[in-house]
Formats: C-alpha cells, sequence, structure tokens
C-alpha cells in the first residue's frame, strides 16, 4: 500500500506538473487574448448574476447555477491552499494566485458560453451539457467524451466528497473533540436532505449558503486586515517583489526563488478556481438564459469571487500576519491558517471553523451534481438514484477513514479531467469568438438565441 501511495503522488506531482500549469495558464491567456479581454465586462457579469432571465429557458436561476458553481470551487482550498503556497512559494505566490483568477475569468465565461452552446433538453424537458456534450456535439468526439465523465465521477468522489467530509472531520474533532462518527452521521444525513431533491435542491440550498459563508469569511478576513492595517503597505510591496525578485525576502519569510512563487502561486489559483477543468460549465448548462454568452459572463463571475476576492484576501491576511507576528510558523499551510485567525480575539477561531465547515459542505453539493451529470452521462438517468445513495454513504465513510491516500487520486482524476475539456475549449475557440461577436461586441446581450435550446 505504501508503494502504489507512492507511485500516486508521483503520478499526481506530474500531472500536476509544469506542463499542466503552462497548459491551464497558456490557454487562460489564449482565450482572454482572442476573445478581446471578456474580463473588461466583469461588472456587467456581476449585474447579470442577480438578474432573473425570466425568458430564458432552463432548470435553475442564472444565480441558482453560479451559486451551485461557487459552492464547489469556494472550499478549503481557498483557506489551506492559499496558506500552503505562501508556505512553500512565499509571499511572491499570492501575486501568482491572482493572476490566474485574473486570466481564469476568460476560461469559465468560455466554458459557460459552450456548455449553453451545445446543451440538451431530455424527454422529461430537464437541461444537459457540459464538456461532454461540447465535445460530442461540437467536435463529434464521444469517446474524448466519455473519458471526461470517467475522470469526473472518480474526482467527484474525492476531492469533492470524502476529503470535505474529512476535513471537516478532522476539524471538529481536534477543536471541539466532536467524534467522527457523530460529525459523519451529521454531513451524510444533510447531504442526503438536499441531493436527494435534484439540482433545484442543491440550487436553492447553495444560494443561500454560499453568500452567508463567503460574507462571514470575508468579514473575517477583512478585520484581520484592520488589525494588521499598519503592515498592509509593507505585504503588498512584499508579495510584488517576491513574485518577480529571487532576493525579496523578509518580514519573517525566508527567501525563495521566483520559479518557486509562481509554480505555487499558479498550482494554487488553477485548483482553486477551478477554471479550465470543466466542472463548473455542468451546471451552467442547466441556467435559464436566452443566450449563451449571457450565462457565459454570469459563470466567469465564479473565477472572479473565488480566486480575485477571496483568494486574494486570504493571501493578504497571511503575508501581513507573519509580518506582524513574524514568531508564527509560516512553514505549513493549516498552522500558519489557524496562527492568522487566533489573532481575532474570542472569536477567530470559530470563524475559521464555519469558513472551513462550511466551504467543504458547499463543495460537497456542487461536487454531487458534477458526477451525478457524469455518471447520467455515461449510463442513463437509472443509475441516479444508486449514485445519490453511494454519494451519501461516501460522505460517512470520508468523516471516519485516513484519506491520504485519496487526496493524490483525486488530484490526479482532476488533472486528467481538464486535458479534455481545454481541447473543447482550443478546437471550438472559432465558436467562442463568434459567439462572442455575435452577441457581446456587438451589444446584443438581451437578445434571444433561437440557435440555442
Amino acid at each position: 500500500m505504501e508503494t502504489f501511495a507512492a507511485f500516486i503522488d508521483k503520478v499526481s506531482s506530474l500531472l500536476w506538473g509544469w506542463p499542466m500549469i503552462v497548459l491551464l495558464l497558456g490557454t487562460h491567456l489564449y482565450l482572454t487574448i482572442i476573445l478581446k479581454f471578456p474580463q473588461r465586462k466583469i461588472f456587467t457579469a456581476i449585474r447579470l448574476s442577480v438578474v432573473k432571465d425570466k425568458s430564458g429557458s432552463g432548470d435553475v436561476t442564472q444565480f441558482g447555477a453560479l451559486a451551485t458553481s461557487l459552492a464547489a470551487t469556494i472550499g478549503t482550498g481557498n483557506i489551506i491552499g492559499v496558506a500552503t503556497a505562501v508556505a512553500l512559494g512565499g509571499p511572491g505566490a499570492v501575486f501568482w494566485c491572482w493572476i490566474t483568477g485574473v486570466l481564469g475569468i476568460a476560461t469559465k465565461y468560455s466554458e459557460g458560453l459552450l456548455a449553453i452552446k451545445y446543451r440538451v433538453k431530455t424527454s422529461d424537458g430537464t437541461m444537459l451539457g457540459g464538456p461532454m456534450y461540447a465535445l460530442e456535439r461540437g467536435l463529434g468526439v464521444k469517446w474524448l467524451a466519455v473519458l471526461f465523465c470517467i475522470f469526473t465521477a472518480i474526482a467527484a468522489f474525492g476531492i469533492g466528497n470524502t476529503v470535505q467530509a474529512n476535513s471537516i472531520a478532522l476539524l471538529l474533532n481536534e477543536t471541539y473533540s466532536i467524534s467522527p462518527l457523530v460529525t459523519g452521521l451529521i454531513i451524510s444525513t444533510a447531504t442526503a436532505l438536499v441531493i436527494l431533491f435534484g439540482v433545484k435542491g442543491i440550487a436553492k440550498v447553495c444560494g443561500t449558503l454560499v453568500p452567508f459563508m463567503a460574507l462571514f469569511y470575508v468579514l473575517g478576513c477583512l478585520y484581520i486586515l484592520f488589525v494588521n492595517s499598519s503592515y498592509l503597505a509593507e505585504s503588498f510591496s512584499l508579495i510584488f517583489e517576491s513574485a518577480f525578485s529571487a532576493k525579496a525576502a523578509g518580514g519573517g519569510f525566508v527567501g525563495t526563488t521566483v520559479m518557486m512563487a509562481a509554480r505555487y502561486g499558479i498550482a494554487r489559483g488553477l485548483f482553486s478556481n477551478e477554471s479550465g477543468l470543466g466542472s463548473a460549465p455542468i451546471v451552467a448548462a442547466a441556467a435559464q438564459t436566452r443566450n449563451p454568452v449571457r450565462q457565459a459572463l454570469v459563470s466567469s463571475t465564479g473565477t472572479f469571487w473565488d480566486t480575485v476576492v477571496v483568494c486574494a484576501l486570504t493571501g493578504l491576511v497571511l503575508v501581513s500576519s507573519v509580518i506582524a507576528h513574524p514568531d508564527i510558523d509560516h512553514t505549513q499551510g493549516g498552522a500558519l491558517t489557524k496562527a492568522a485567525f487566533s489573532k481575532i480575539p474570542y472569536v477567530g477561531s470559530i470563524i475559521l471553523s464555519v469558513g472551513i465547515i462550511t466551504f467543504a459542505f458547499s463543495t460537497i453539493l456542487g461536487w454531487s451534481y458534477y458526477g451525478e451529470k457524469a455518471v447520467e452521462y455515461l449510463g442513463g438517468k437509472k443509475l441516479i438514484i444508486y449514485y445519490r445513495l453511494f454519494w451519501i454513504a461516501a460522505v460517512f465513510i470520508g468523516s471516519v477513514l485516513n484519506l491520504s491516500l485519496v487526496w493524490g487520486i483525486a488530484d490526479s482524476m482532476n488533472a486528467l479531467m481538464a486535458i479534455p475539456n481545454l481541447i473543447a475549449l482550443l478546437l471550438l475557440s472559432g465558436v467562442l469568438i463568434k459567439e462572442t461577436n455575435r452577441f457581446l461586441w456587438s451589444g446584443k446581450i438581451d437578445d434571444e438565441d433561437s440557435e440555442s435550446i
């Protein structure tokens, strides 16, 4: 088993090495350029995300689809993941993490556009879409669509289920001495009460949970930044200098290379916002929208909130805390996060606990839908009820078992998901350009699209 675990770690490191980082970041940059910087429309996108598109067809509102997507992406990676990047890559990693968010907006936009463009309507009126349908209907390569769904279904049970449940159970056990068995029963029951109602139930809960958890966490971060306000100028300076200079170190940090800062910052940013992985467009396809570009804009805000805002705030909190308190252990991501939030009198540990619990639980809900649609594509609607029951059981199992091996498998499957999705994005870039020019840059964002369902 130890040999197998070592092998999985090597595979995961290889898949998430420089080739994947260059491929993802290169796609972000390529789509940003050919689509004429759709990031310029981010405030229009935010406005559209909170307005119901009553004339559009779909299963859930645009905000419901966005909330479900955010539920899956805003997870422990935004807290512990960013801390790990800072611990391994230094303060400069925060800058590179942020850059992946800015450029990743174009990729998330593109994924949302293709999700609507190539979605299908089932006999009962349900909308289905995502990279598998873009690959099948747009490129005619169903075998690649099948591979994407296999990777997605496996990854879902790892990064989207068991490891999230395990994070909650460990936190509650270490902080409040709550038995993992009790935690497992509570989380699996709560999960069952939501996912058995399908995408509408998931979207409704996420639509309530996501704004609460994000606001609660952001307010905590802002309080720490207020306390550390006298160190913010130095923090910004250190972040930018460390991103481009190997000599930049200080404020309690050990010097790191530019390559280390870029590697860990970019990797954590890409992993956090999931732009390019192909997960978010699965739920984007269910949105009520009148044309593909309208939903594409709404989808793009997910990366904005996840990385440009939440991850950036986390990174700034961590860097300023180390500068303010040089004795903090910043060599371990988890220890660094706990130390930073412990500086909030009385409620620091509560804010961190609630943040991790709600982020992890919402990820379980969001990924349940992704995995469900992948399984449905592979075997039909008849498998859904069995899948949901297995998903609920896996939540309990994840709460009570040691899952170090699962992390490596899940990371590998996430990387393998990205490859078919990136192929679809790059080979269908002509469609992306055509639709973007047709609706976005021509000022016809409110027009109905008779060509898409």
